[in-house]
């Protein structure tokens, strides 16, 4: 979900001048239990720092006392936080953010590919209801 579109030099940047490509809500990584995601990011933040690309396998990939010496060696606190200033106002924001790079997709759901009706089409011999799911041409069942 895009919640606002703005030119760079509106964006917060880093204290090198560096502006945020992308601002994410961090109330998306618990309740997606998708942890790895912060963990990315800062073995992103720590190797585009040192300068070598981070390879890993998905399941038995780098571990986080790997990712936390990598911190330490780029001298990025062991948080991977750091101070964001304003875009607009250039004042710096009260607390250290967590910042880094991460690799994204953008997931095309259109609602073209899932909108789905019938008026009537095929039924299930047992219980005489229509059969569920667009893919079978399906329909609502009754009591669902």
């Amino acid at each position: 979900v895009i919640s606002k579109v703005l030119p760079e030099e509106d964006m917060p940047f880093l204290v090198d001048g560096t502006p945020v490509d992308i601002l994410l809500n961090p109330l998306g990584v618990p309740s997606r239990m998708n942890v790895g995601q912060i963990l990315e990011t800062h073995l992103g933040y720590a190797a585009a720092k040192l300068g070598f690309k981070a390879i890993t396998p998905v399941f038995d990939g780098a571990t986080e006392e790997e990712i936390r010496e990598a911190l330490k060696e780029a001298g990025i606190p062991e948080s991977g936080k750091s101070y964001l200033y304003d875009g607009r106002t250039g004042d710096r924001f009260e607390q250290p953010v967590t910042v880094g790079y991460i690799y994204m997709l953008k997931l095309h759901h259109l609602v073209d590919d899932k909108v789905h009706a019938r008026a009537t089409g095929p039924y299930s011999l047992i219980t005489q209801q229509p059969l569920g799911g667009k893919a079978r041409f399906g329909g609502q069942r009754f009591g669902e």
